[in-house]
């Protein structure tokens, strides 16, 4: 039944040209890598029956309050969810299939990583309803798998790799680069690696220190260094180059694709559409009817902790902990820091529909043109956009552009 849901579809007059998603958080890793920031934790038992049946009360609460959207995206996320049964999977899918319309080419990714137990996983997934995965492979070289924290081999990853070659028609997977001691010659022979396996796209990270990371006491110990900015700029420029010389473009800062394959998911929040955030600590933007252009923007986050998330749906049908109007300003500041990222721009016309003012009046004119003069930033045709020098430096771009 899920993987016929997952294909059904039908015409929908609330369908958004920009998609509408559905986010799934799983909250359990095997083990938490040492860069990690995210909302994941290890538990030696998982009473996995119960999160499904959780699962299934946030997404009847949400569907009241957004019925009649045009699913266009489901996302598995964490965490680690290749970890949950794939019958899990299943029957999510399936309550997204009977809450909402799905549209024909619907995207459903499943993150997974790429050790021997969970691969084997992979056609069950698919088999549930997953047509995408996303396979968190971050280095091909053990030694440097070690210092991230990972569970795999090199070997195990291409293994996995070659599986879901096989199994799904989309299938991506990460990398980490500017890692200690990594040269433009070392990150050149990796990527020539990843491209003889890759198929039509590829997520590349540069290594950052988050706080609250195990990385962030040990590097601040002086236990590793990274290398320094001018070689870190020269990694980031070379696999940009080396991608696109492969024909995977660079669509966002971080993503690569060929032409047609970009993340619909993840185009969702960068072109500011609306999706449901569901499971611990999950974020979601809501649009609901309302007198202000575009309607009222909700942001809703759930309870971080796992236990208590279980809990508050067990007592309450959800566990909401934020459901915040977002005023004018701040949809324009959001869905400026989300668009931004992407090569594509921002259409001009959002501003005016978001906020009922057009682009002249939401972002500061002298701040504009001195970024423009700088050329990091370029008004194309009915677009705002980053340049490519502009995406490199987005954070400082961002600060200027927005105070």
């Amino acid at each position: 039944m899920a993987a016929a849901a997952a294909t059904a579809g039908g015409g929908d007059v609330t369908a958004d040209p920009r998609g509408f998603g559905i986010y799934i958080h799983w909250p359990f890793c095997k083990a938490k890598c040492p860069y990690c920031d995210f909302n994941s934790h290890v538990r030696e038992r998982i009473a996995e029956d119960d999160w499904r049946e959780a699962y299934l009360s946030e997404l009847a609460h949400f569907a009241a309050m957004v019925p009649e959207r045009m699913v266009t995206s489901i996302f598995f996320g964490g965490g680690t969810p290749s970890l949950m049964n794939p019958a899990t999977a299943a029957t999510v899918i399936d309550a997204i299939a009977r809450h909402w319309r799905i549209a024909n080419d619907i995207e459903v990714t499943l993150e997974a990583n790429p050790t021997s137990v969970e691969a084997g996983k992979l056609r069950d997934f698919r088999a549930a309803g997953i047509n995408r995965v996303s396979l968190g492979i971050q280095a091909l070289d053990d030694r440097d798998l070690k210092f991230l924290g990972r569970q795999h081999s090199a070997g195990e990853a291409l293994a996995a790799l070659e599986l879901a070659a096989g199994i799904f028609a989309r299938f991506s997977f990460d990398l980490i680069y500017a890692r200690p001691g990594q040269t433009p010659e070392t990150w050149r022979r990796e990527l020539d690696r990843a491209l003889a396996f890759a198929a039509d796209h590829l997520s590349l990270y540069q290594l950052t220190i988050e706080p609250g990371t195990a990385f962030e006491q040990s590097h601040a110990r002086g236990d590793f260094r990274l290398p320094p900015e001018e070689i870190q700029a020269e990694l980031y420029e070379m696999t940009g180059a080396r991608l696109e010389g492969a024909g995977l473009l660079p669509y966002e800062i971080s993503n690569y694709a060929r032409p047609g394959s970009e993340s619909r998911h993840n185009l969702t929040y960068w072109r500011y559409g609306d999706y449901v955030g569901i499971g611990p600590g999950a974020h979601g933007r809501l649009t609901l009817a309302g007198e202000q252009p575009g309607g009222r923007k909700i942001a809703t986050r759930q309870h971080r902790a796992p236990e208590r998330w279980l809990e508050m749906v067990a007592a309450g049908g959800h566990a909401t902990r934020q459901f915040d109007e977002v005023d004018a300003d701040a949809r324009i500041a959001e869905m400026v820091m989300m668009g931004l990222r992407l090569a594509e721009g921002i259409p001009l016309d959002r501003f005016q529909a978001e906020s009922g003012r057009p682009f002249a009046a939401s972002i500061d004119p002298v701040r504009y043109e001195r970024l423009a003069k700088g050329g990091f930033l370029a008004i194309s045709e009915d677009r705002l956009l980053a340049t490519a020098a502009g995406r490199q430096r987005l954070d400082a771009v961002l600060g200027e552009l927005l105070g």
